[in-house]
C-alpha cells in the first residue's frame, strides 16, 4: 500500500510499496526517487466513466473542483509533495470514518478513499455556499493548514475563515452574536462562528485567517473580505 508521512512539517512523503496510486493536487510533486509517473485526471476519481463524469460536473456546479494528478509507481518508490510552504496534516480513515474539508486544503488521498461532495447547510451569512468536499475511508489523506494546526474536541466554536477541516459525523451549525453595536459600526469582529456540538467530532483550525467572502456592513469592527473559498 502507498504510505503517508509528514516531513518537516511542510512536505508530504508517499511511499509506494504495492503498486497503489494516489490521487495529488495537481503540481504539488516536489522531489521523487524511484519511478512514478503522473497523469493529469480529466474527470477525477470515479469508479467508471459515468461516475467519473458525474462527480466533476457536481464538483464544478457546487465550487468544489479540485485539479488532480493520479500518481503511478513502478516498483518501489518514494515521492514528495507541497504546495505553498502550507503545513500537512496526515489522517489515517478507518472504513466509513469521513472528514470534511474544503478542496482546496486536500494535497492528497489513496486510492481507497471515496471523494464527493455533500450539501453542509452551513455558510450562508458568510456567502460561501452550502458545499464541502468528503473524504471517506478506508484510507489515507493529506490536508493543507496555513500554520500549525490546532485540534479541538467539540462541542466547541471556530471562525469560519479559521476552519480547516472535521472529522465526524455531524454538520456545523452557523451562529451570529449580534448587538446594537453592530448597527452603529462598533462591531467586535467576531459576530458570526460555526458550533459544532457533537463529542465525537474534532475540528481543527488554523493560526491564520482566510480573506472570507463575509462583508456586513453593519460588522466594521472586522475588515471587509473578499476572497474567502472555505464555503462557496
Amino acid at each position: 500500500m502507498a504510505f503517508f508521512e509528514v516531513v518537516n512539517e511542510l512536505t508530504l512523503k508517499v511511499t509506494f510499496d504495492n503498486g497503489e496510486r494516489v490521487h495529488t493536487k495537481a503540481g504539488a510533486m516536489i522531489g521523487f526517487q524511484g519511478s512514478l509517473t503522473f497523469d493529469k485526471e480529466l474527470l477525477g476519481p470515479g469508479r467508471g466513466v459515468g461516475n467519473a463524469l458525474m462527480g466533476q460536473i457536481t464538483r464544478r456546479l457546487t465550487g468544489e473542483n479540485l485539479p488532480l494528478m493520479l500518481v503511478t509507481p513502478q516498483g518501489r518508490s518514494v515521492g514528495y509533495f507541497a504546495d505553498l510552504a502550507q503545513h500537512v496534516v496526515v489522517l489515517d480513515l478507518q472504513q466509513g470514518e469521513r472528514v470534511s474539508v474544503e478542496s482546496e486544503n486536500i494535497l492528497a488521498f489513496t486510492e481507497s478513499c471515496q471523494y464527493n461532495v455533500r450539501f453542509m447547510g452551513a455558510g450562508v451569512i458568510s456567502q460561501k455556499g452550502l458545499f464541502t468536499s468528503i473524504l471517506t475511508g478506508p484510507g489515507q489523506c493529506a490536508l493543507l493548514c496555513n500554520g500549525n494546526p490546532i485540534a479541538l474536541n467539540a462541542p466547541c466554536s471556530v471562525d469560519p475563515d479559521a476552519f480547516v477541516f472535521y472529522v465526524g459525523q455531524e454538520d456545523p451549525q452557523f451562529r451570529t452574536q449580534l448587538s446594537w453595536k453592530n448597527f452603529i459600526g462598533q462591531a467586535s469582529g467576531e459576530s458570526y462562528f460555526l458550533e459544532f456540538n457533537d463529542p465525537r467530532t474534532t475540528v481543527v483550525i488554523q493560526p491564520n485567517e482566510r480573506t472570507s467572502g463575509i462583508d456586513l456592513s453593519i460588522d466594521t469592527g472586522r475588515p471587509s473580505r473578499q476572497d474567502n473559498r472555505l464555503f462557496r
